[in-house]
């Protein structure tokens, strides 16, 4: 909102050249909406207005930026441009940055780094993709448990400054294994001759370095905690995973999730920074699988054509049935991604989840089953159909079939993520179009079934 006010004044200043006017008027503006008014720009100017910033908020600056805008400025940054920023970044933040730079760039800013950062930067590229150790920080304060309160908040007072965060402060033993952490308040109300230990309890939850960074998010959303620490295999602490790191990710993930349930491939950048052809590469594929399987929606159908020769009418109600299934379907599969995601279900929960979807599915088909047949023998009698056994059986087989497949997209959307979960691979990939394509399929048999059992002697 800021950036926005201020975009036709700073666009203004920028083409008069006013570079001292324009320092002074970003003194008090976000990184976060200095980074906004920057990605508009070229690539020379924005050089300009960063050498304009201080070296620490035009490290802050740069985080915000979107990738693409990054290794653009990157690409045109001087040496010393280079070095600043980069020294001045979060560890976190340093890989985010070098696990998106091309290859030809990386050993230029590399280069532009100090020796114990590059070292660190190496360090934490060790650990998975993916895993909570990219993801986690080595800026922390940690203590001891043998100290007093005093020596402790002198600690924090020198080191804290440099520190992602002083709320929560971790206590080490001798081995550096982590044995506890405190909340500030709890050292800061404490008596100053006390020692650690007299006011450690013992009980602290911590990350893997090797977690999957999914499982951070769960962590800091189940323990309400703004940062939580991370030790390695033998429980040394390596370092801590905050809440804004946390959000970017949820942010990433749920991103993902929601692609893949739109029935595409997720995409590696923001879509305004996808170009069309790798756009199309991720949503092709799985255009051709659905459409493929909508061939046996015609193979299906193509079963039935002397059914449908012989009552046309049954024609017209085939979408209807086949959406009800599908919408059911699609309903029920995106309540257990999600309830699977949260850690709501787990994997265990299937038999569960089934009892559940079985009652509710029976109870949504009769609803729309007994408003079909009503509404669809209605309908017919309005347009000139006498109402007779045969306008009824018709409608009652609409209404029969809609509580079938109903029921069946009720099945199949709520136990498809736990099939999907159990053989590994990820939930979200049982879609609402995945979903609705197999109810279709399946749709057709029932609806055709069910008219053969009814109509048979009557219609057919």
């Amino acid at each position: 909102m800021i950036a926005q006010l201020l975009k036709p004044e700073f666009d203004e200043l920028i083409r008069k050249k006013e570079w001292i006017t324009i320092k002074e008027s970003l003194e008090d503006v976000p990184a976060v909406d200095v980074a906004e008014l920057l990605e508009d720009l070229e690539p020379e100017v924005a050089v300009v207005i960063f050498r304009l910033l201080k070296k620490s908020k035009a490290a802050d600056v740069f985080t915000y930026l979107s990738s693409g805008k990054g290794v653009e400025l990157l690409e045109v940054f001087s040496r010393q441009q280079l070095s600043d920023v980069m020294n001045n970044l979060e560890p976190d933040e340093r890989v985010a940055l070098m696990e998106e730079l091309p290859g030809g760039l990386t050993q230029r800013v590399l280069n532009s780094m100090d020796s114990e950062n590059i070292a660190q930067v190496r360090r934490l590229l060790g650990y998975p993709q993916e895993s909570v150790g990219r993801l986690m920080t080595t800026n922390y304060v940690k203590i001891k448990g043998d100290w007093s309160i005093d020596r402790s908040l002198s600690h924090i007072r020198k080191y804290g400054r440099n520190a992602e965060t002083v709320n929560v402060i971790y206590v080490v033993n001798e081995q550096e294994k982590l044995i506890d952490d405190l909340r500030l308040n709890q050292l800061i109300i404490a008596d100053p001759d006390l020692k650690i230990e007299d006011i450690m309890d013992h009980s602290f939850e911590a990350l893997s370095a090797f977690d999957d960074q999914e499982e951070a998010v769960k962590m800091l959303s189940k323990y309400d905690r703004v940062a939580l620490p991370v030790v390695d295999s033998d429980g040394i602490l390596v370092g801590i995973v905050t809440v804004d790191d946390v959000l970017d990710v949820a942010e990433e993930e749920t991103t993902e999730d929601m692609q893949l349930m739109a029935g595409m491939s997720a995409l590696d950048n923001n879509y305004s920074q996808t170009l069309i052809s790798e756009m199309v590469r991720k949503r092709v594929g799985w255009l051709i699988l659905l459409f493929l399987g909508q061939m046996f929606t015609v193979t299906a159908m193509a079963g039935f054509e002397d059914t449908l020769a012989k009552a046309a009418v049954l024609a017209l109600f085939i979408p209807m049935i086949i959406s009800s299934g599908g919408n059911s379907g699609s309903q029920a599969a995106t309540l257990i991604i999600r309830a699977i995601s949260t850690d709501d279900l787990k994997l265990t929960d299937w038999m569960l989840v089934l009892k559940r979807e079985l009652m509710s599915g029976l109870l949504l088909g009769t609803v729309l089953g007994i408003m079909g047949t009503v509404v669809i023998s209605t309908w017919m009698v309005l347009r000139g159909d006498p109402f007779s056994l045969a306008v009824f059986l018709q409608s009652l087989t609409v209404g029969m079939s809609l509580i079938g497949v109903v029921l069946f997209g009720n099945l199949s959307g709520s136990m498809l993520p736990f099939i999907m979960s159990k053989v590994g691979l990820d939930p979200a990939v049982t879609s609402a179009p995945f979903v609705a394509t197999l109810v279709d399929v399946t749709g057709i048999f029932i609806y055709f079934s069910i008219a053969v059992a009814l109509l048979t002697g009557v219609v057919l």
